[in-house]
């Protein structure tokens, strides 16, 4: 089995061989912490019969400790640099393919399909996403929350503190309640930015996202149950009524009818959105289809 890459030694190595450095504008920034790959593969709770979607997988780092424990395992990764590398930090894993492009590009469903066999096999999505693009990929892995048994991924922390967030803090806001409506959410680990090379300049979380089998709250317009929130969140600072009765959802209604929806709904106008939980958002939501339809 190979050496490590895990270490700033050998990624040093790896990347003064090919005469590469990190590219900005890709958000790389590898792993060099030992401690912290083992854990994250340990959380994985990969079998011998699953498989694993890696995004991003750079030199191959902890690709190869998830060849270890997995049947096969698929990278995808968009820099033909590190496809290069792969080459020689993968060599001996066959149970490994990597797959050269953009993950937001990727057609999910026929990869999935692509290494579905028969019987019990779970499916795993592992990855340490870039930060300026993190959000677009998390939106990516909601819409297809049902090709995966298990999502365990590394990101901003502040972007992960907002996933996570509860009613009634500064953190939480609409992404809270869009990731949280279809996954069961957990902070796993918080990373100190030393744990990577080069350095960022903010700390990173380790995440579990658990696809519900149902949304956490059953609403009868789900389009229009989000485009509620976006606009309730829209100017933070200003009650749930004001900002509603701007919104493009509400704002050709008269001030009485939106006053009517939140009483229905138990929520005080004076509220802010920061304040209302998912179920009562989703009984709002409700009550408006409601108004809007008679």
């Amino acid at each position: 089995m190979k050496n490590e890459l895990a270490s700033p030694v050998q990624t040093s190595a790896i990347l003064k061989k090919y005469g590469l450095r990190a590219k900005k504008r890709l958000g790389q920034n590898f792993l060099i912490d030992k401690n912290i790959l083992h854990k994250i593969v340990d959380y994985a709770n990969i079998g011998r019969d699953d498989f694993v979607l890696e995004i991003g997988p750079g030199i191959g780092t902890m690709t190869q400790l998830l060849a270890q424990k997995a049947a096969e395992v698929a990278a995808v990764e968009i820099d033909d640099r590190m496809v290069e590398v792969m080459k020689e930090t993968l060599d001996g894993y066959q149970n490994v393919r990597v797959i050269h492009g953009d993950f937001l590009q990727l057609d999910l469903t026929e990869l999935m399909r692509s290494y579905k066999k028969e019987g019990h096999r779970k499916y795993h999505i592992v990855g340490n996403l870039p930060y300026y693009i993190s959000t677009p990929i998390l939106w990516r892995l909601i819409e297809n929350r049902e090709q995966a048994d298990t999502i365990l991924i590394m990101l901003q922390k502040e972007v992960a503190r907002r996933i996570t967030a509860e009613p009634g803090g500064k953190e939480y806001g609409s992404l809270s309640i869009a990731v949280q409506y279809y996954m069961e959410t957990e902070i796993l680990e918080e990373i100190s930015h030393n744990a990577f090379l080069p350095t960022p300049e903010v700390d990173s979380a380790l995440m579990r996202l658990a696809p519900r089998k149902e949304p956490v709250v059953k609403v009868k317009d789900e389009k229009l149950f989000f485009e509620l929130i976006r606009c309730s969140f829209a100017q933070r600072r200003k009650t749930i009524f004001n900002n509603l009765k701007n919104s493009r959802v509400l704002g050709d209604k008269d001030n009485w009818d939106i006053r009517m929806i939140l009483t229905e709904s138990n929520i005080d106008r004076q509220r802010r959105a920061e304040t209302i939980s998912i179920e009562e958002f989703g009984i709002l939501a409700d009550h408006t289809v409601d108004l809007l339809t008679n």
